[in-house]
């Protein structure tokens, strides 16, 4: 019956760490990260639950006549964005999981 302790304690133990990766989840909803592209024309606010929440574009930024230049530089900034937003993410869940990787759980 020794065994059935063990199972019992690392069922625990996953509850735990499944509570605390909900809560990192909601925090994240709350942390942001910027990128920008163009020397900073472009800038983008990012969650850390990887949801763009802002753009900024300065006027230096918009050509008229060449809108693909601005639509380049929005998506370099939203990726960019989304990148450190990622990264974030996997940072603060790694303090949980002890930096092991659990596909499909976050």
């Amino acid at each position: 019956m020794a065994g059935l302790g063990n199972f019992s304690d690392l069922m625990k133990q996953a509850q735990r760490m499944q509570r605390d990766m909900g809560k990192i989840q909601e925090e994240l909803k709350e942390r942001y990260v910027e990128g920008s592209a163009g020397d900073g024309l472009i800038k983008v606010i990012c969650s850390g639950a990887t949801e763009l929440v802002k753009i900024e574009i300065s006027k230096d930024a918009v050509d008229m006549d060449d809108l693909s230049l601005l639509e380049d530089l929005v998506i370099a900034a939203v990726n960019a964005g989304m990148k450190k937003a990622e990264e974030l993410r996997q940072a603060e869940m790694a303090k949980v999981t002890g930096g092991m990787s659990f596909p499909g759980m976050f």
